[in-house]
C-alpha cells in the first residue's frame, strides 16, 4: 500500500447472525468463519451466502477462537474444550475430536503423575485445560492453546496428542501469537506479555522474556508483516508498539497510540497497516507515518452497536493493485460489517 496517498474506506455489505455476540472471526479457504455465543457461522467470502452453521452445543458455551491447518478447523471454547472438525467437500463441518482426545486421556489417566491439583480437593490431568480456552494460534505442525487457567498447552497437529503444557502468566491468559521462527507471545491479564522459545533438543518452551508489566490487562497482541514488531492492546484503551532493542532478549516500548476510549478488544496488521477494534465501539485504522517514524489514526469506522470483539481481513478483488483490502468487523451486535479499505492518491 502507498502510505504517501490518503487511506479511504467504505461499509459495503452488512452480514447477520441467527444470533448475537458475534466473539471471533476468520478466514480460510475463500470462506468466513463468524462464532456467535456456541454456533459458528460459515459465508461464502464472494456472495457473503450462509453456507453452513456447525457446533449446535449450547453446552460448550462461547466460541473463543478459531485456528486451521488444511482441511481441519479447531476452535476452542468456554468449556475448556479445543474441538477439532473437518471441512468436507461441500463445505459442511464434521465433528472429528475433540482435545484432548479420549485415547490421550485414557492412556494417561493410570499414572499418579500426570494429574495435577487445580483447586483444593481438585485435580486433574495435566494434558487438560481447567478453564475457558481464549485462543489457538498454530505453528507448522505446533498448535498453542491459551487458557484463564493461567497456562499454555502445545498440541501435535498430526497426532492430536498434547505434548507440554506450560504454567505461564499469574492471571487468565487472553491472546496468543506466534512468528514464523516459532516464537511464542503470551498476553495476560496480568499486564505482563511473555516470550517464549521450544528448545529442539528438551522439547521444551523455555521463557526468553517479560515485556513490562502494565497497569492494564492485556487483551490483544499483533505482529507487524515480517515478525519483527510487536503490538499490544490493553484494558485502558492504549495500544503499545514493542521492538527488539540492543540487549539481548530485551523488548523495548517504542511508541503508545491512543484514541480509543474503551478496551482494546482485537488487533490485526495488514497491508502495513495496524487495525484495532474496541469496546467504545469502532475500528481504528493506523498508519505508519514515515516522517515521524510512528503510527497516526488515519480512520475511525463506526456503525456498530456494540463493542467490536473481533476483526478479519483478506486481499480484495483486483490483485491489491491499489492497496485495496477487506475487513470484516465482528460485534457484540450480533453484526459483521464488510469494509473497503483503499488509498487514492
Amino acid at each position: 500500500m502507498n502510505h504517501s496517498a490518503t487511506l479511504q474506506q467504505r461499509c459495503v455489505a452488512s452480514l447477520k447472525t441467527l444470533t448475537p455476540h458475534i466473539t471471533c472471526l476468520a478466514v480460510h479457504r475463500n470462506l468466513l468463519y463468524a462464532a456467535s455465543l456456541n454456533l459458528i457461522n460459515v459465508f461464502d467470502l464472494f456472495h457473503y451466502s450462509h453456507i453452513d452453521a456447525f457446533n449446535q452445543r449450547p453446552a460448550s458455551g462461547f466460541v473463543k477462537s478459531i485456528a486451521f491447518t488444511n482441511s481441519r478447523v479447531f476452535t476452542a471454547h468456554q468449556d475448556r474444550k479445543i474441538r477439532v472438525w473437518l471441512i468436507t467437500p461441500s463445505k459442511r463441518h464434521r465433528l472429528l475430536s475433540s482435545l484432548p482426545t479420549v485415547t490421550d486421556c485414557l492412556r494417561r489417566c493410570i499414572v499418579p503423575r500426570n494429574y495435577v491439583s487445580v483447586r483444593r480437593h481438585k485435580s486433574r490431568l495435566w494434558i487438560q485445560h481447567c478453564d475457558t480456552v481464549s485462543g489457538l494460534a498454530v505453528n507448522q505442525s505446533l498448535m498453542y492453546s491459551v487458557s484463564w487457567d493461567k497456562s499454555f498447552k502445545v498440541w501435535d497437529l498430526f497426532s492430536f496428542r498434547c505434548l507440554e503444557t506450560v504454567k505461564a502468566h499469574e492471571d487468565a491468559i487472553n491472546a496468543v501469537v506466534v512468528n514464523g521462527d516459532g516464537t511464542v507471545y503470551t498476553a495476560s491479564a496480568d499486564g505482563s506479555i511473555k516470550v517464549w522459545r521450544r528448545d529442539c533438543k528438551a522439547k521444551r518452551h523455555a521463557l526468553v522474556s517479560t515485556i513490562a508489566r502494565q497497569k492494564s490487562a492485556v487483551n490483544a497482541l499483533a505482529l507487524d508483516g515480517d515478525g519483527a514488531g510487536l503490538f499490544s492492546g490493553s484494558c485502558d484503551g492504549a495500544i503499545f508498539r514493542w521492538d527488539w532493542g540492543c540487549e539481548e532478549n530485551g523488548a523495548v516500548k517504542m511508541e503508545t497510540l491512543r484514541g480509543h476510549s474503551g478496551a482494546i478488544l482485537c488487533l490485526i496488521h495488514v497491508a502495513g497497516l495496524l487495525v484495532s477494534a474496541s469496546a467504545d465501539l469502532t475500528v481504528r485504522i493506523w498508519k505508519r507515518e514515515r516522517r515521524r517514524s510512528g503510527y497516526s489514526c488515519s480512520a475511525v469506522l463506526e456503525g456498530h452497536e456494540k463493542p467490536v470483539k473481533s476483526l478479519v481481513a483478506v486481499p480484495g478483488d483486483d490483485d491489491d493493485s491499489n492497496g485495496v483490502f477487506r475487513l470484516f468487523s465482528g460485534s457484540l451486535d450480533g453484526e459483521i460489517k464488510v469494509w473497503e479499505v483503499f488509498s487514492s492518491v
